[in-house]
């Protein structure tokens, strides 16, 4: 038993150690970047695969009518980038081609259709996902999801930390005997303050009024405790936010309470809480491939749709049916953190007119409904 101990405490150190070497790049990154000392904001748009150009496209399209003053001023500019293809990912041998992670990298902003990720059987080698590696190339360390159905009052926003918690090192656990198996859970002062102070100024700037806590810091003392004690730190810079706090179990029960749920507004969570609570708020919206996605670094941030490319329908012919909604609200969100509010609002009233409201055009992903460039040439009538 001595020796199973030395090695379990040995593998421990190995753990700590490199999660040091990682507070200590958290440490050197800085602040945010500031998009208006930019000279121009480079935002590069990744069709990716299969669906993936198409409703990229249209979305780009739109982005261009929202921002032309800016553009035409040379304040903006969109940059394709086609190389995220399966083809091209495959031919490279990796989740991201080294000459197409570097046309990122001089993107502070993009805009990402989906991408396929080989599964076995497929024809393709066994690279990693496309979105795994970017997140981990440029540091996406918030991933923030919106949830709205406006017919039943709800209109929240995640903030999912990204790269902590029971995840951190989930690879890394320890079978100290047969008998006995030994996680980690990760928590760092820079890593949750950087979450936080993300969830509080999107309330600042977007108009929010209360920002809620999620943690189980009534049984995980240390790392939620961590979590929790810097959240109410920071939420003194904000006094005309309310905050507040609530643990993930009964969370998940309010969420489905019609009486309480509409009283909710911003959340932020560490990872495995995010996980589980999003894709349980996403079914309210009809399921977790119905909104955009933004993963978020102080450098970088990459928005998304958080469905597949769907190969099938490009094998039968259907792409061009493909809805474009989800890289539309992605779009959303993608104003708002540049700092375009009022665009992103816009945006998000014309995608509620045609969506919920008028719905003149329904896409259906076939023939019998619009196509991709006709909802998008309706949304932009309602702009």
């Amino acid at each position: 038993m001595e020796e199973q101990i030395k090695k379990a405490l040995a593998h421990y150190e190995t753990v700590l150690r490199g999660q040091m070497k990682r507070l200590e790049t958290i440490k050197a990154e800085g602040d945010f970047l500031d998009f208006a000392s930019l000279p121009t904001l480079r935002i590069g748009v990744c069709g990716g695969d299969g669906i993936g150009p198409r409703i990229t496209h249209e979305a780009a399209r739109v982005l261009s009518r929202i921002l032309k003053d800016e553009i035409d001023a040379g304040k903006i500019e969109l940059v394709p980038i086609d190389g995220l293809t399966i083809e091209n990912r495959a031919a490279a041998g990796k989740a991201i081609p080294d000459d197409v992670l570097a046309e990122i990298k001089t993107c502070p902003v993009i805009l990402k259709g989906p991408t396929t990720t080989p599964k076995a059987g497929d024809p393709w080698p066994n690279i990693e996902s496309a979105n795994v590696a970017m997140r981990k190339a440029l540091d996406l360390f918030a991933n923030v999801r919106p949830v709205k159905v406006p017919d039943k009052g709800i209109d929240w926003r995640f903030f999912r930390e990204n790269t902590e918690g029971g995840y951190a090192v989930g690879s890394l656990g320890s079978n100290v005997t047969p008998e006995l198996g030994v996680d980690f859970t990760i928590a760092t002062d820079e890593g949750c303050e950087r979450i936080c102070r993300l969830a509080f100024e999107y309330a600042r700037q977007n108009g929010r009024r209360r920002v809620t806590c999620v943690t189980k810091a009534n049984i995980i003392k240390t790392t939620d405790g961590k979590f929790l004690r810097i959240f109410y730190d920071m939420a003194k810079e904000y006094p005309e936010l309310q905050a507040d706090d609530w643990f993930i179990d009964i969370m998940t029960a309010k969420l489905v309470d019609e009486k309480r749920r509409t009283d909710f507004d911003v959340f932020v969570l560490p990872n495995l809480y995010g996980d589980i609570i999003t894709d349980e708020a996403a079914e309210f919206q009809g399921g977790v491939g119905t909104a955009g996605s933004a993963n978020i670094g102080k450098k970088y941030a990459m928005f998304e749709a958080i469905h597949g490319s769907a190969p099938r329908m490009v094998a039968e012919g259907r792409d061009r049916y493909a809805d474009p909604c989800s890289m539309l609200r992605a779009t959303v969100m993608l104003l708002e953190h540049i700092g375009k509010t009022g665009e992103a609002k816009r945006l998000a009233r014309a995608l509620d007119v045609c969506s919920f409201e008028e719905k003149k055009l329904t896409v259906t992903g076939r023939s019998d409904g619009a196509t991709t460039a006709e909802f998008a040439d309706y949304v932009m009538s309602r702009l």
